[in-house]
């Protein structure tokens, strides 16, 4: 889009002498790089020659390929689509005005042309594509600003206090304390003994507390904050829940979730069970599902329940 020093490059396809130097003149006053065609064909190879303009002005009728055909070889060109085209024409008539926007043109001037126009729709149609990127840029940014916190939250996260107050918790980590700690959450929660005492260290350390239901993993990490601690928790399930169900020609992932399928649990409660995203689970279900060779949850729950008997 901009020469290596810079400067915008502002490719201009027309076959009229004093409509060339007339606009270069304008665009290199104008602190632009002009480059020139006077063919469709000649604009199309100067195209294929990085770095790319950004902005094509086009005259409608060129020798050759004209300015429609130029325009629509741009729309169909992955690299060319997002480069604005202005239409230059000595055409009054609606139907040639229509027939540009209708190729891909965001403007068009009408000749005789004058430069103070010309740059002033050139740097509207420059401002607006910025503009554009940097909305398309701020969105890719949320987007994935979002997909990385769905999946915090699909994580056993605590952050407390050395004394044991408990500042902040994920559901992941609530469910996960209540089954290894007999944890509810009170007006005023606190951590479970066990892990208070980690968190009194106030040192990163790990801790494995073992039950009947399998491990819970609590990896502690002390920041810089010497009052506050971070308490990761993973949970290791025994595979013999689910390693019954393997024959079934599931992966080991799939007969983890057909298995929690059969206790009852929703996609939403199995993601944060296994610490995955809710989307993530419901492919798992949609191909353990087609595996099985039945149509629904209930059916899958019935031969789970007929191989963990």
């Amino acid at each position: 889009m901009k020469s290596n020093d810079g400067t915008p490059r502002i490719l201009i396809v027309d076959d009229t002498p004093a409509n060339l130097s007339l606009l270069v003149d304008a665009l290199q006053g104008a602190g632009y790089r002009p480059l020139v065609a006077t063919s469709g064909e000649r604009a199309l190879q100067l195209l294929a020659q990085p770095p790319l303009p950004a902005l094509v002005l086009l005259d409608m009728r060129l020798p050759g390929l004209d300015g429609l055909a130029v325009c629509a070889r741009l729309q169909a060109h992955p690299r060319w689509r997002e480069i604005p085209v202005i239409f230059m024409t000595a055409v009054e008539e609606p139907e040639q005005k229509v027939a540009a926007f209708a190729a891909g043109a965001v403007d068009y001037v009408t000749k005789p042309f004058h430069a103070e126009e010309v740059l002033a729709r050139i740097g509207t149609h420059l401002r607006l594509k910025a503009l554009q990127r940097a909305l398309a840029e701020e969105l890719a940014w949320r987007a994935d600003t979002e997909r990385t916190l769905r999946a915090s939250l699909t994580q056993a996260v605590i952050v407390a206090a050395r004394d044991g107050a408990l500042l902040f918790h994920t559901p992941r980590a609530a469910q996960l304390l209540q089954r290894y700690c007999g944890w509810s959450e009170t007006a005023e929660p606190t951590l479970p003994p066990p892990l208070a005492k980690l968190a009194a260290g106030g040192r990163s350390t790990q801790e494995a507390i073992t039950s009947p239901s399998g491990v819970l993993e609590v990896r502690v990490v002390a920041g810089g904050d010497e009052e506050l601690v971070t308490l990761l928790l993973e949970e290791r399930r025994p595979s013999g829940d689910y390693a019954p169900l393997r024959v079934l020609g599931l992966s080991e992932r799939e007969a983890e979730v057909l298995f929690w399928i059969s206790e009852g649990k929703s996609n939403p409660e199995i993601a944060l069970i296994i610490g995955a995203a809710a989307g993530t689970v419901k492919k798992h279900v949609e191909n353990l599902l087609a595996k099985l060779g039945v149509e629904n949850r209930a059916a899958a729950m019935r031969l789970a329940l007929e191989k963990l008997r």
